[in-house]
This record gives C-alpha cells, sequence and structure tokens, in this order.
C-alpha cells in the first residue's frame, strides 16, 4: 500500500463505537457502545495527531511570517506609482518571485494540514457533534410540526371569516332588495297597508345593510391580519425546513466522514487476511490469478489504492507459522 498504507496505519482513525447500519438512519446514530480500550487507544492516537499538526501548522505559519516581512517592502515599491529602471524593476520583481513562492507554499502546506486537524477534530468529537446535529432536527421538526398545525388553525379561521363575511353581505342586500319588491308590488295593487309594512322592512333593511357593511368592512380588515399572519407563518415554516437541511447536510458530512474511516479500517482488515491468502498461495505452489484484479480505492484524506502489490508485499513478509496462524 506504499505511501497510502502507510498514512492509514499511522491515523487508526476510526473509533469502534459506531455498529453496521447506524448512520444509515440518523434518528439511530448515536449509539450507546461501550468505551473498550481499543476505542479509547484511537482517541488518544488521534489527539496526539491534532497536537503535532497543530504545531507543524504553526511553524509553516511563523516561517510564513518571516518570509512576508521581506516580502512587504517589495510589494510596496511593485505597487507603488514610482518610475523606476527597467532593469531595477525586474531585479525587484525577481527577488519578489522567490519570496512569494515559498511564501505561497508554505501556506498552502498550512492549510492541508488545517484541513487535517478539523477531520481528526470531527472524528474525536464525532459522538457529541452527531448527537446535536439529530437533537437540533428533532427540534426544528418539532417547530415545523406546530407551525403547520398554527397554518391549519389559521387558514380554517380565514375561511370561516370569509365564508361569513360574504354571506351576511348577501342576506343584508337580499333583504332590501325583497323589502323594495314588496313596496313595488304593494303600490302597484293599491294596498296602502302593505305600502305602509314595506316601507317599513325597506328601511329597516337598509339600516341593516348599513350595519352588514360597516360589519363587513371590520371583518375584511381581520382577514387581511388573518392573510399577514398567514404569510409569516409559511416564512417561519420555510425556515424550518431551511434550517432542518443545513443541519441534516452537516450530520450526513459528518457520517461520510466517519464512513470513509470504516471503509479504511476494512480495507486494512481485508488486506491483512489478504496477505495470508497470497502467502499461502505461494506456500502451496498455486497461482493468485483472482487476487491480481484486486483494486481497493482508499477513501478520505488520500485517494490512492490498494492493489494486489500490497498483498504481494505483505506475503513476503510472513512465514509459514504466520499463515497458519488464522
Amino acid at each position: 500500500m506504499n505511501d497510502s498504507q502507510a498514512n492509514t496505519e499511522q491515523r487508526e482513525l476510526l473509533p469502534n463505537e459506531l455498529k453496521s447500519g447506524e448512520v444509515t438512519d440518523l434518528a439511530q446514530a448515536i449509539s450507546d457502545a461501550s468505551k473498550t480500550p481499543a476505542y479509547y487507544e484511537n482517541k488518544q492516537l488521534l489527539l496526539d495527531e491534532i497536537e503535532g499538526l497543530k504545531n507543524h501548522r504553526d511553524k509553516l505559519l511563523g516561517e510564513a511570517e518571516q518570509l512576508y516581512k521581506e516580502i512587504a517592502p517589495l510589494e510596496a515599491l511593485l505597487e507603488s506609482d514610482e518610475i523606476m529602471e527597467a532593469d531595477r524593476l525586474h531585479e525587484l520583481q525577481k527577488s519578489y518571485n522567490e519570496l512569494k513562492r515559498p511564501y505561497d507554499s508554505l501556506n498552502h502546506h498550512a492549510s492541508i494540514a488545517d484541513n487535517k486537524i478539523h477531520r481528526r477534530e470531527k472524528l474525536v468529537n464525532y459522538e457529541t457533534l452527531m448527537a446535536d446535529y439529530i437533537e437540533s432536527m428533532a427540534n426544528w421538526k418539532t417547530d415545523e410540526k406546530e407551525l403547520n398545525e398554527k397554518q391549519d388553525s389559521l387558514s380554517i379561521r380565514l375561511e370561516q371569516i370569509q365564508r361569513q363575511a360574504t354571506e351576511d353581505m348577501a342576506k343584508a342586500r337580499q333583504a332590501e332588495t325583497d323589502a323594495a319588491t314588496a313596496y313595488a308590488q304593494a303600490v302597484a295593487w293599491g294596498d296602502t297597508e302593505g305600502e305602509k309594512n314595506a316601507n317599513a322592512d325597506a328601511q329597516k333593511a337598509a339600516k341593516n345593510l348599513t350595519t352588514a357593511t360597516e360589519h363587513n368592512r371590520r371583518q375584511h380588515l381581520i382577514i387581511t391580519a388573518l392573510e399577514q399572519e398567514l404569510i409569516t407563518v409559511d416564512q417561519y415554516i420555510a425556515e424550518a425546513q431551511k434550517e432542518h437541511k443545513t443541519i441534516e447536510r452537516k450530520a450526513l458530512n459528518l457520517a461520510h466522514t466517519l464512513l470513509e474511516e470504516k471503509w479504511n479500517e476494512a480495507a486494512k482488515a481485508l488486506f491483512e487476511v489478504g496477505g495470508k491468502l497470497w502467502a499461502a498461495y505461494n506456500m502451496i505452489g498455486r497461482d493468485q490469478v483472482v487476487l491480481f484484479k484486486m483494486i481497493v480505492p482508499e477513501e478520505g484524506e488520500n485517494f490512492g489504492s490498494w492493489t494486489w502489490r500490497e498483498l504481494s508485499d505483505r506475503a513476503s513478509k510472513l512465514s509459514i507459522q504466520d499463515v497458519l496462524t488464522v
């Protein structure tokens, strides 16, 4: 596995708490697995690596800072409006480039170290991080549920008020129309008593219509307020959904990092067995035709692959006693 194997074996990044299939359901991602000595050993290795990487990063940044003290005056001269001879300008640019290249390289490698630190810190703290993510997602889901219930309640009340307002106005207008019709019929038939009654009904209907119109105006104010409240609730629901999705994405990224390490750990275990199998083939005089096709990609920080050469290298270091110890 050459350099990739060396990095993987040095890291030993994968703690042993997560059981198979847990990360497929985020609600069950945090297990109650016991803390074995191996767990604490792996965690301490991670902590030691983090400390070493931080020292390395700080050293790189310190060297970059010292270089920049030399770069800064050259940079100021090159960016100034001062007119200078071509030869001097060329020398300045040359000196600047000679310093800038190692400066950029130092910052680049410090950034790589920083990414490695961040990855290991996630692995060290994954239980707490995942528990926080799951709790946050549950809280946002609860908020969304409550907001949906509020939205339903507002929608029902809005529909009721709109329907009642329409019905009240329709009844008031119909009563005025009926009174006017009765009055006209009474006049046409010379019904004096009916005319008086119809006129009284018309006046009453007119007053009722005025009252209904004012009530309708107030109802429309309520309707407008309810519609605005619905818009606000809709915005809160969208925000809850967005926040839930954001946290879910973080949880999935954390699970992805853990699974990469599980993959690499499983690959190491596979090649441990594969090395013995290769050695056994050699010892009994058989060819390893199928194993020549072995290619397993490494996940995470390194993007190499484990191949049959890794099996061959391992096999060459094994004795018969090693192979018999299966």
